[in-house]
């Protein structure tokens, strides 16, 4: 947290028991420095502070016990061990090592009083403890507890927890002495939120009074860790607010506003009108992008509530204003998807569009290459290969991100630098169709601004979900029958078994051949990760226009497909997949006029958490809902996708159990930029560090 990987802080200097090798092993636990010790916070907590007589020790106790050795020997067996009986009056327990050494043998001697804090169990000699920790008292001297909760901290091999027990009593020393653990928070916010100063809560922390509650302490409700939570949120939030300053200060943006003639023929032309949420969201959207600064929104909302529509209002209003759009998809099906609607939309309007992928011909990615530096093509889409150094745009205005949490941090700023003009920056326009709880995408998206698009497109049928277990198979597979023959299409979504793609292929090439034998009169098609973009898009071709009736398929359908005519979805082993996903898979049917239905087939028995998660998408279609559920049930790293875990990661903090903070801490950092910039700085070191600078690329 302090300094740079493998180098120790400044702060250790003088600490002359700390040998190179204990440096290193300390360096592994992230500890490099004096306060990185003061906030390597306990696991748990061992109460030495109450001796319970051996009368009253039960069967699944971890106790405090003191009593007189009895007796002491090495027995043998299947494994030597060493066995000490205890005994203080009330009751007897056995003490067994199956690890000692021959001085240990020598200290637990007949008549030495003993100190023992462990399990307690049951076994053949009674009650017993198993390597218990232990301590021999001098004769006369009277047997107490301790008065602190004794922590116990996350290790690693060659620390033990005396040593960082030791490590960190020093490093509290040098807190209170004033060379480490400085205060960060105004007194203001600690005496409006009621909390502790900074020394006070972590005194508490690693040496809490035996009075205190471990159960509070480890579940992160005592006041000393709730202060620590706050802060880290806090530092957080002020890192991803220091970023978006950063980055609309560090470049201007263009001004892109035109006479609106494009987008009032194209609005024309669309056989529905926008809902009164889109208006809205292309409204804010409108205002961003005529400003000089970079426009940094994100735009969420439900499956099928029109964000397409938004993204191509903006493209043609940067169009009209003589700029280029780069609309960038995390999949090649997708980046096809978009650009056959947006080839649909546009070209009637006399505005070219193209897609770039990886696997684009080398002849038409050097001609579009050519084209798009100078400025032939207005609006682009592509996958990741928009990245690359070679592809360089004559005018870039927009930025368009689609899925933006399937790709990393770097990859969604990479077209930042690449609009062509010195010193201008393109705006940003940053799509999810994976709704986000209220308080996660403040949290987590703090550098940018929330559009949320909160309506459907009137006429939309509610879609029936069942769960039904694999054993009815044929039954599923009839209903598909039915539903082909009366004219309709249908969807089967194979298993996600392994990560592999290989894997996937082969699960869905077996499925497919399966339902062609079971349904011969129909036209099955297939479509995987592992197929060729061109084999991908001639039977997604054929699906869209009828020729396929059953499409078999990976989740590589997850976004981005439209096929109206299907209204029947089958998700196969649907137990093996997370909310968001089955929430965006069921959103490609119900996109017609007839009613649609999903069916979750699984195979049983069903964990409770499947069990919640194929509940809830029963009874609901509320997006929203359903990623507040996702959220309890997987964390904001899950939800938020692999790739964002990163930006995510919170040593003390979980946004599932400290949403109530976040208020507190939107109001307060706002306040702390505006007055107090230093201890900005010096909050963003402690708790993000090196991470803060993720996206000044």
């Amino acid at each position: 947290m302090s300094t740079a990987a493998g180098a120790l802080d400044a702060s250790f200097t003088g600490w002359e028991d700390l040998d190179p090798r204990r440096a290193a092993r300390l360096a592994r636990l992230g500890i490099r420095g004096v306060d990185d010790l003061l906030f390597h916070l306990p696991l748990r907590y061992e109460d030495w502070s109450r001796i319970l007589p051996l009368g009253r020790a039960r069967p699944g106790q971890s106790a405090l016990v003191a009593g007189v050795v009895e007796l002491a020997e090495v027995v043998g067996g299947r494994r030597r061990r060493l066995l000490c009986r205890i005994s203080d009056g009330t009751g007897r327990l056995t003490l067994q090592f199956f690890h000692f050494y021959p001085n240990q043998r020598k200290r637990l001697q007949a008549g030495v009083r003993l100190l023992c804090y462990g399990e307690v169990r049951s076994g053949p000699l009674g009650l017993q403890m198993t390597h218990p920790q232990w301590r021999v008292f001098a004769p006369g001297r009277p047997i107490s507890g301790e008065k602190e909760l004794t922590p116990v901290y996350p290790s690693t091999e060659g620390l033990d927890q005396a040593s960082l027990r030791r490590l960190t009593r020093r490093a509290l020393e040098e807190a209170m002495a004033g060379r480490a653990g400085v205060e960060l928070l105004p007194r203001r916010l600690r005496e409006e939120l009621g909390l502790p100063k900074l020394i006070e809560a972590l005194r508490l922390l690693h040496a809490p009074p035996s009075t205190a509650s471990a159960t509070d302490l480890i579940a992160r409700r005592h006041p000393a860790v709730r202060r620590l939570i706050l802060e880290e949120l806090l530092a957080h939030r002020l890192s991803l607010l220091r970023l978006r300053d950063h980055r609309q200060l560090a470049k201007s943006a263009p001004k892109l506003q035109g006479t609106g003639a494009l987008l009032e023929a194209w609005l024309a032309r669309l056989p529905f009108r926008l809902t009164s949420a889109q208006r809205r969201v292309m409204r804010e959207v409108a205002k961003d992008m005529g400003q000089a600064r970079p426009m940094l929104r994100l735009v969420q909302g439900d499956v099928g509530c029109g964000k397409t529509v938004i993204a191509a209002l903006a493209a043609l209003t940067t169009v009209e204003a003589g700029w280029q759009v780069a609309f960038m998809a995390p999949t090649e099906l997708l980046a096809e998807q978009h650009y056959r609607t947006f080839q649909r939309w546009l070209a009637p309007l006399g505005v070219e569009t193209a897609w770039l992928t990886g696997r684009l011909a080398a002849s038409s990615r050097r001609e579009h290459i050519k084209r798009l530096a100078n400025g032939e093509i207005r609006v682009v889409m592509g996958t990741h290969a928009l990245f690359q150094d070679q592809v360089v745009f004559h005018r870039l205005g927009l930025a368009i991100v689609d899925e933006q949490h399937r790709f990393g941090v770097h990859q969604r700023l990479a077209l930042k630098n690449k609009s062509g003009v010195e010193e201008i920056q393109p705006h940003q326009l940053i799509m999810t169709a994976t709704p986000i709880p209220r308080t996660l995408a403040m949290t987590a998206y703090a550098d940018l601004d929330v559009s949320v698009i909160d309506e459907l497109p009137p006429g939309r049928k509610p879609i029936i979900t069942v769960a039904i277990s694999d054993a009815r198979r044929g039954q599923v597979i009839e209903r598909i029958r039915h539903a082909c023959a009366e004219g309709r299409q249908a969807y089967w979504v194979c298993t996600r078994v392994e990560e592999s793609e290989a894997c996937q292929a082969e699960a869905a090439e077996a499925t497919a051949q399966r339902l062609r034998e079971s349904l011969p009169e129909l036209r099955v098609g297939l479509v995987h990760g592992r197929m060729k973009g061109v084999e991908k898009e001639a039977v997604m071709a054929g699906f869209e226009a009828g020729e396929l009736q059953l499409l078999v398929a990976t989740t590589v359908i997850e976004v981005g497909v439209d096929v109206p005519n299907a209204s029947l979805m089958i998700i196969e082993n649907a137990e093996r997949f997370g909310l968001a996903q089955l929430h965006q898979l069921r959103g490609r049917i119900g996109r017609g006029a007839t009613a649609s239905s999903c069916v979750l087939m699984y195979h049983g028995p069903l964990s409770q958490t499947a069990q919640a998660r194929l509940a809830i998408l029963r009874y609901t279609q509320d997006g929203f809902r359903i990623a507040q559920r996702d959220l309890e049930l997987r964390g904001p790293g899950e939800l938020l996708g692999t790739r964002q875990t990163g930006e995510l990661h919170y040593r003390i903090a979980d946004l599932r159990r400290d949403t109530d903070l976040l208020p507190d801490v939107r109001r307060w950092a706002a306040i702390l930029l505006r007055g107090c910039p230093d201890q900005v700085d010096a909050l963003i070191t402690r708790w993000v560090g090196e991470g803060e600078r993720y996206a000044r690329v």
